[in-house]
């Protein structure tokens, strides 16, 4: 799928991806989806994500807190605050410890409320975005808070995009699972 370059495109690519996701979550045998997360004998990752997230539950809720940037980095600045979409005191190049507590956070958050969080944020996403016209989204310069990106960038590298990092690391275990 090309990534998104106008509002259409945007909404249909997160909800299309979103429906993936949720559909190869219940396919999961129960066992493979309560179980930590394995990608085969002597699998490292490169990113860290890879030994970050040990569970179903770690994904989605990395999933969920990255759509609370996005939503309070919107809020934020249409309320006029000029934000950041990383929160201080993480940065661009920091946001490897952010995603670090984030997990932390999550530590004791049961799968299936990781879950409905999931779930009420992606809706949440879907009405900010319609919210704003293909200009505000997809036209550098319209929204001065978004820097030297659009909006929609921002947007489709945490719906579409991290939906597809999900899945890749879901698929990844679950043919490692099938493997055992």
């Amino acid at each position: 799928m090309a990534r998104p370059t106008t509002k259409t495109e945007l909404i249909e690519a997160a909800d299309t991806q979103f429906g993936k996701l949720l559909k190869l979550i219940s396919s999961m045998n129960p066992a493979v989806r309560a179980a930590p997360l394995f990608y085969g004998p002597g699998f490292v990752g490169k990113e860290a994500h890879w030994a970050r997230d040990r569970n179903l539950r770690d994904i989605l809720v990395h999933l969920y807190e990255w759509d609370q940037l996005l939503l309070n980095w919107i809020a934020s600045n249409r309320a006029g605050e000029n934000r950041p979409f990383i929160p201080a005191p993480y940065n661009w190049k920091t946001y490897g410890d952010m995603n670090v507590e984030i997990w932390r956070k999550h530590l004791s958050t049961p799968c299936e409320e990781a879950m409905r969080l999931l779930e009420e944020s992606h809706h949440k996403v879907m009405a900010a975005l319609g919210q704003f016209s293909n200009e505000e989204l997809f036209r550098k310069g319209v929204l001065t808070w978004t820097g030297t990106t659009t909006l929609g960038s921002y947007c489709v590298s945490a719906t579409s995009s991290h939906y597809d990092w999900a899945m890749k690391k879901i698929r990844a275990h679950i043919k490692a699972s099938a493997d055992l």
